[in-house]
């Protein structure tokens, strides 16, 4: 008899595999699944399903390490985080805690992701996770990434954050400035969209060609801006004091405009926030809670 997943278990790893995907790709929690499998005459107690997925995070935990060697071996790396609640084992109460995702470059061609939940948001959680990994790490301004460019690794601006605060003011203000900042990203944009299929080489070629001469102009009209308002003073300032990362995707073929792919890869993970289960995310911290009954483990 092969070995199960769980031993002396009766659950198939077919079985196994449908709750995980179905909690963590569908959303639902293990408490709406106790109904549906209740529904076709399975009695599967809540507390069962929930035993069942910190095992498997258990078992899991040796892919997830050799996924998160496989990410560290690529040059480009995405970055990004998203708060969810956890309520600890025998507490009511929840805290914010954080869900970090990890990706090798949108260009690269291992497609992957790694999520590393931690108790906070210290930038010691990405350096702790990044280890002695020395490349070029796309992000946002978040300060906690701000240590590890002072270790050597490289910072990649995010330039859909630069358009978002020009945006974000067009859109409450029609603000002229904001405008015209929007239609010069807008070209950037728009250049990569050609780009997307191209090799590394060829996009690098097309940027130097196009792109470049646009954000010398752009960068050069913030810098004669007279601002007429705190807001568009806030949304040039943030421009031009990352103005080095925000362009240094001119530099390198392989290097993408935005963080936007790592993004869409946690956007996931903020549709599902509210049913959000710290059972497996707690066994870094402490294994036994993988074995806890759902009721003193909360959000199932």
């Amino acid at each position: 008899m092969p070995a199960q997943v769980i031993d002396k278990g009766l659950a198939t790893s077919g079985l196994l595999a449908h709750v995980l995907v179905v909690k963590y790709a569908d959303h639902l929690p293990l408490y709406r699944q106790e109904h549906i499998f209740a529904r076709a005459g399975v009695k599967l107690a809540r507390s069962t399903l929930a035993q069942w997925v910190g095992v498997c995070g258990v078992r899991l935990q040796p892919l997830v390490d050799a996924l998160r060697e496989a990410i560290l071996a690529q040059p480009i790396l995405h970055a990004d985080e998203t708060p969810v609640q956890v309520l600890e084992p025998g507490s009511k109460k929840t805290h914010r805690a954080y869900l970090w995702a990890y990706t090798p470059g949108v260009f690269q061609d291992l497609s992957a992701v790694v999520y590393d939940f931690t108790p906070g948001r210290s930038g010691s959680y990405a350096r702790t996770f990044l280890e002695n990994w020395n490349g070029q790490l796309v992000c946002d301004d978040y300060a906690g990434y701000k240590a590890c460019f002072e270790q050597g690794i490289t910072e990649i601006g995010c330039m859909a954050h630069a358009r978002r605060k020009f945006f974000e003011l067009h859109q409450s203000a029609k603000s002229h400035i904001a405008d015209q900042a929007l239609q010069s990203i807008g070209q950037l944009y728009a250049l990569e969209a050609q780009a997307a299929e191209l090799s590394p080489q060829q996009r690098q070629h097309l940027r130097e060609q196009h792109s470049r001469p646009i954000a010398q102009t752009l960068h050069a009209w913030m810098q004669a801006q007279v601002p007429d308002g705190s807001g568009i003073a806030k949304a040039l300032d943030y421009s031009l004091k990352r103005w080095g990362a925000l362009t240094r995707y001119l530099d390198d073929g392989r290097l993408p405009i935005d963080n936007n792919w790592v993004e869409n890869q946690i956007r996931p993970i903020a549709l599902g926030r509210n049913y959000v289960q710290p059972l497996i995310m707690l066994s870094r911290r402490q294994r036994s809670a993988y074995l806890r009954r759902s009721d003193s483990v909360g959000c199932t």
